[in-house]
């Protein structure tokens, strides 16, 4: 019988890890699914570039995997998942409002009170996605990057301002629906309206379209789909 390879799963925060962390294990049930928290963006990070990005979470793995014992031959792949948080909308649709103190998503776009650093960051997210989507690799090991739009509790909440208790509260109850219902899981993310399909690269080129990374898509459905299509063929 084969060794069981690692899946290391990056996410942005504890509350994904909460509410992934469960159903990806019942997917991904002949290996081994280990949640690693970035705390935070690092698509935004200060610092961060298109021409650094792929070396500095190289070193978030290698650093994870060397507190872990791990060598790179251990792993199987590595699942990045990220928020879109509307990079790709036209800048039009950044409205300024000099009453919000926070950055608010709405379908018609991004309401903030300092239109200028939302564009700017929206430019620095965009770049340093692209570089990640087309990298491959990260420290040998495959890797791919999958987005919730405009961030993973509009996906699975449908909620797209949630406070922080707010996501750790959904965060338990959406694992707590899908503990032990592989199936229904599989379901909501592969065949809700949200899910977006095909080919990996087109899903990304859907994603950047209109007002589409303010909205409710995901293109993890590819993921799990590819998972099942690699266990079919072994």
């Amino acid at each position: 019988m084969a060794r069981k390879k690692i899946v290391l799963v990056i996410v942005e925060g504890p509350s994904d890890e909460v509410a992934l962390g469960m159903a990806l294990s019942q997917v991904y049930d002949k290996d081994f699914i280990y949640v690693h928290i970035m705390h935070g963006d690092i698509t935004t990070r200060r610092g961060v570039s298109s021409k650094n990005i792929v070396a500095k979470l190289g070193n978030e793995v290698t650093a994870y995997a060397k507190s872990q014992h791990y060598k790179a031959s251990d792993f199987k792949q590595i699942i990045h998942i990220v928020d879109t948080d509307g990079a790709y909308i036209p800048d039009d649709n950044i409205m300024e409002k000099e009453n919000y103190l926070d950055i608010q998503y709405e379908n018609d776009g991004i309401y903030t009170n300092n239109k200028a650093s939302v564009m700017t960051r929206n430019q620095q997210k965009r770049d340093n996605l692209y570089r990640l989507r087309s990298c491959g690799i990260i420290w040998t090991i495959p890797y791919s990057l999958y987005y919730m739009s405009c961030n993973l509790d509009h996906v699975l909440y449908d909620k797209q301002n949630s406070t922080d208790k707010d996501k750790e509260n959904d965060a338990y109850v959406f694992a707590k629906k899908y503990k032990g219902k592989v199936e229904s899981f599989k379901e909501f993310i592969c065949k809700s309206q949200f899910s977006v399909t095909g080919d990996y690269k087109g899903s990304w080129d859907y994603i950047e379209k209109d007002l589409n990374s303010v909205n409710r898509y995901t293109n993890l459905c590819i993921c799990i789909e590819n998972e099942l299509e690699s266990r079919m063929m072994s």
